[in-house]
């Protein structure tokens, strides 16, 4: 990839936005970039790899999962690119990936060093600011979800549920969960659970297939039961 293509994709990415030109043919001039083409179907990386570089999703859409700790569900959505991989786990006290991000069409990739990351931040204000946003934004988001109001509604429950497990607040996503665990989860029977989810499915904001909850659009369930 050479300089004038990716000097337009750096002006895409959140981290590199607000720079004067000046900035930018410094950045490209002084930083050693590594790229990464994944074919689909290949990882990306996987939930508890090491977090040692920011990843940047250039070109392509990746599926993007995660599980619980007891195995009992997984979710999965699709993202693309302009995209940047969990930055908020490059630092920290388990520097380590919480998802596993698989390339659902080939994907090209950009890849920043942790040292080079650190390098950007003293030489570049900018992107100090953007990356430090980045993350604030992560924890404001974080801190307050424990704090919303959730409804009785049983609906409204099963759509918190679903939202608070996306990294995405949009589009599709595939939720792999038996009844009774999600009935679990909720603190509910299975019988109110089935109405609920059956009723949702009538409205066409859910498919129901076998052990799993499909969701065409998230912003469309969320504007109903949200």
């Amino acid at each position: 990839m050479h300089r004038i293509p990716l000097y337009g994709k750096l002006m895409e990415l959140p981290m590199f936005q607000g720079m004067s030109k000046e900035d930018l043919a410094a950045v490209l001039g002084q930083t050693r970039f590594d790229f990464a083409q994944k074919k689909a179907g290949a990882t990306i990386v996987r939930a508890e790899d090491e977090c040692t570089h920011l990843y940047f999703l250039l070109n392509g859409r990746m599926e993007v999962s995660a599980q619980a700790h007891d195995n009992g569900y997984i979710f999965t959505e699709e993202i693309g690119a302009p995209y940047i991989l969990q930055p908020e786990n490059l630092f920290g006290i388990s520097p380590r990936y919480t998802r596993t991000f698989v390339a659902k069409a080939t994907c090209s990739l950009l890849l920043l060093s942790k040292s080079e990351v650190l390098r950007l931040t003293d030489d570049f204000i900018i992107f100090k600011f953007n990356l430090l946003n980045t993350i604030s934004t992560q924890a404001q988001k974080a801190e307050r979800l424990p704090w919303r109001h959730c409804a009785l509604n049983l609906e409204h429950r099963i759509t918190r549920f679903i939202t608070t497990h996306c990294t995405h607040p949009a589009g599709s996503k595939l939720v792999h969960i038996k009844m009774q665990k999600l009935a679990n989860e909720l603190n509910d029977n299975r019988l109110n659970v089935s109405r609920a989810l059956n009723g949702m499915q009538k409205q066409g904001l859910i498919q129901l297939k076998r052990g799993c909850i499909v969701i065409p659009m998230l912003e469309k369930l969320v504007a109903e039961w949200g």
